[in-house]
């Protein structure tokens, strides 16, 4: 799949402005000019796909103030780490819509904590639809639900073959959740990537990675950043689209050695090749990219 610029991955919907992973924060990215809104799928104790970070949701909904869902803390360990707190497969769809989102960053506006449910991956889909954008969800720990009895892919590709088509990608860390999609559907497929990755061995199954941005633009332990590797390269000698995540506008994620100005980080990585960039600022990146393809 060739795209003819750079495309613009609201992470999580225009997460800089509203709580994550609300329909609020879809509908603003949608709004600033963003292809493709990015709901991460977890999943209900009855098989409802709902978009939230992580299937742990003390902090980012309200549930931990509820008195009626006290009893329904536990801790688990999900991929290998013990994690504490209340989970969204101990819940019904019913029960998770009777919570309120909140901003998980504390350095963020808190002003709309408490307005938004957790909206399902369906009303996210219906949403793209009705407004002619791309979806990008993420399966998180599928491993995970499936090994409890609710996987994720199944409902997720049956969500996406039934009604009218929209641009999607589908993304994961797990490399088995993608051959598995592999065997599903033609849609694309994109590996995410923490460390570095065979490209070889991806291409064979995937279409693209979605790298961590220090894969490309590494810092030192001082944060200071060093001369960027050859990943972009790599990748699209084997065939593969390279989508970095995350872009942010905020100081505190900024390498010093962008002066606090956000654009320079991001004309630095499309000045290096990439195919899209995930941002939860999609009005920034949309005016960087419709700048540089500006002709001379």
């Amino acid at each position: 799949m060739i795209t003819p610029r750079p495309i613009i991955i609201a992470h999580r919907g225009a997460s800089g402005y509203r709580p994550e992973h609300t329909l609020a924060a879809y509908e603003l990215a949608i709004e600033m000019g963003a292809d493709f809104i990015e709901p991460d799928l977890v999943i209900t104790r009855d098989g409802v796909l709902i978009s939230r970070h992580e299937n742990e949701i003390s902090g980012t909904t309200d549930v931990g103030d509820r008195p009626d869902f006290r009893d329904r803390r536990k801790s688990k360990r999900i991929d290998g780490r013990e994690v504490a707190g209340w989970f969204t497969e101990d819940f019904t769809l019913a029960e998770i819509k009777t919570l309120r989102v909140r901003e998980r960053l504390e350095f963020r506006d808190r002003s709309f904590d408490g307005l938004f449910e957790v909206p399902t991956f369906q009303e996210i889909l219906d949403l793209a639809r009705r407004r002619g954008v791309g979806v990008y969800p993420e399966t998180k720990h599928p491993s995970y639900f499936r090994g409890i009895g609710l996987p994720l892919e199944e409902p997720m590709v049956e969500a996406l073959h039934q009604g009218g088509d929209v641009p999607v990608f589908l993304q994961s860390f797990e490399a088995g959740s993608l051959r598995l999609l592999k065997t599903m559907t033609d849609l694309p497929l994109i590996q995410l990537l923490d460390e570095p990755g065979r490209l070889e061995e991806i291409a064979t199954y995937a279409d693209g990675i979605g790298p961590n941005k220090r894969l490309i633009v590494p810092a030192g332990l001082d944060g200071c950043l060093r001369p960027p590797t050859s990943l972009v390269d790599d990748a699209h000698r084997a065939g593969l689209l390279v989508h970095p995540w995350t872009f942010r506008s905020d100081p505190v994620f900024l390498a010093p050695d962008y002066d606090g100005d956000p654009v320079r980080e991001m004309e630095q990585f499309l000045d290096l090749g990439v195919d899209g960039l995930f941002s939860d600022f999609p009005d920034l990146a949309r005016r960087i990219v419709e700048r540089l393809a500006e002709p001379c």
